[in-house]
């Protein structure tokens, strides 16, 4: 029998979070969950716990903690609240595999902890990278803790490289659905609401990546993340529109030979990957059946309605703390679209005089990092209209 890896899902109340613990539910005997973690949402917060009995329940916000620490007094469970308790349980030696599910930048000083502690990092929170990616994979090198994408598009990724360490990339090619408003015109986009922005037609995500994909900004975000998973340059990434998410990404190689990664539009087949590699496991999820008619297309993403394609690879070609300024502005932004205090395209507009605005730093340290993060975010809040 196979020894059980443990589990600390942080963010476990989001979207990712609660499919791990689907994944999970499903492999009783493969995994076992040693710490959760959640922002304000304490209600599904406790009911995980007393489902799943991990040792450490972190709730971030300070408000919720009596009502945790008393609904889970009977439990084996230690409860702690605060950003600081997230680090303090990230240090900690209780568990194998750290699934890095916190939405934004605030899922940053968890995982750089993780590593630090040389714990695997499932990583499913994106902006850690994007903010300061040199960071991120140069402490995983330096302690030996590998980072394994949960995103469905860098997970087909690092599964078309595996036994491929000795052959170079030519390429790698990001696959995009389009979202919701694929072919629109601004004329179109300049009226949309966020409820029609939160319906993907493929993906069942939260609602703020839903809105990523929608304006184009997830695919940029992915670009800058794969250049630092894979150790790219900017000209090795391309994105390609593949509405029917069938194909979740390619990786071409010096020879001419493609690989390709294929499935049903499933989080949970990545986010099971991530859990338990190098093995693969058995699932009920659903099968592409290739004896039914489909029809796969690609065609080029829009840049010119899209804009924040084009603001992503400029942050991506320019480096430093370009990214980190861009991902600061779209939360703002993005927070601010989902309160119907700002239109969809201004979105891309507050993202776009942002990072015109903050001071470019070609080597930012981590503190400079944070410094930029707050700058950006201040700035970008200050467009909106009260």
């Amino acid at each position: 029998m196979t020894q059980q890896k443990r589990i600390a899902i942080f963010g476990s109340t989001g979207s990712i979070g609660r499919q791990a613990l689907e994944v999970i539910a499903a492999h009783p005997d493969q995994f076992s969950v040693e710490i959760l973690t959640a922002h304000t949402n304490d209600e599904l917060l406790i009911k995980q716990s007393l489902q799943f009995k991990p040792n450490i329940v972190v709730v971030a916000d300070e408000k919720k903690y009596d009502r945790v620490k008393d609904a889970l007094a009977n439990t084996q469970a230690k409860v702690f609240t605060g950003e600081d308790a997230l680090e303090e349980a990230a240090s900690l030696d209780i568990y194998d595999v750290m699934v890095a599910a916190i939405v934004g930048f605030a899922g940053l000083k968890p995982t750089l902890r993780a590593l630090q502690n040389g714990k695997t990092v499932a990583l499913a929170n994106k902006e850690t990278l994007v903010v300061a990616g040199d960071i991120i994979m140069r402490t995983s090198s330096e302690n030996k803790a590998p980072v394994i994408p949960v995103d469905s598009e860098h997970s087909a990724i690092f599964q078309c490289l595996v036994g491929e360490a000795r052959n170079p990339i030519e390429k790698i090619i990001l696959t995009a659905s389009g979202g919701p408003f694929l072919g629109k015109k601004p004329n179109y986009l300049v009226n949309v609401k966020r409820d029609h922005a939160l319906q993907h037609p493929n993906w069942a995500m939260g609602a703020k990546i839903t809105i990523d994909s929608a304006t184009l900004m997830n695919k940029g975000l992915e670009m800058i993340e794969a250049r630092w998973l894979f150790n790219l340059k900017p000209e090795q990434i391309q994105v390609i529109i593949h509405p029917q998410s069938i194909i979740h990404s390619m990786v071409q190689f010096e020879d001419g030979s493609i690989k390709a990664q294929m499935g049903l539009p499933d989080m949970k087949l990545p986010i099971q990957y991530a859990l338990s590699f190098p093995q693969r496991i058995s699932s009920q999820f659903s099968r592409y059946d290739f004896r039914r008619p489909n029809t796969l297309t690609f065609e080029e993403p829009d840049v010119k309605t899209f804009r924040n394609l084009v603001l992503a690879e400029e942050a991506l070609c320019r480096g430093g703390n370009l990214p980190c300024i861009l991902n600061a502005a779209n939360e703002i932004a993005v927070f601010a679209f989902l309160r119907n205090r700002i239109g969809f395209l201004d979105i891309t507009e507050m993202v776009e005089r942002t990072m015109n605005k903050i001071s470019f730093i070609q080597n930012p340290t981590l503190e400079e990092y944070f410094d930029s993060d707050g700058e950006a975010r201040n700035f970008a809040a200050s467009m909106i209209q009260m």
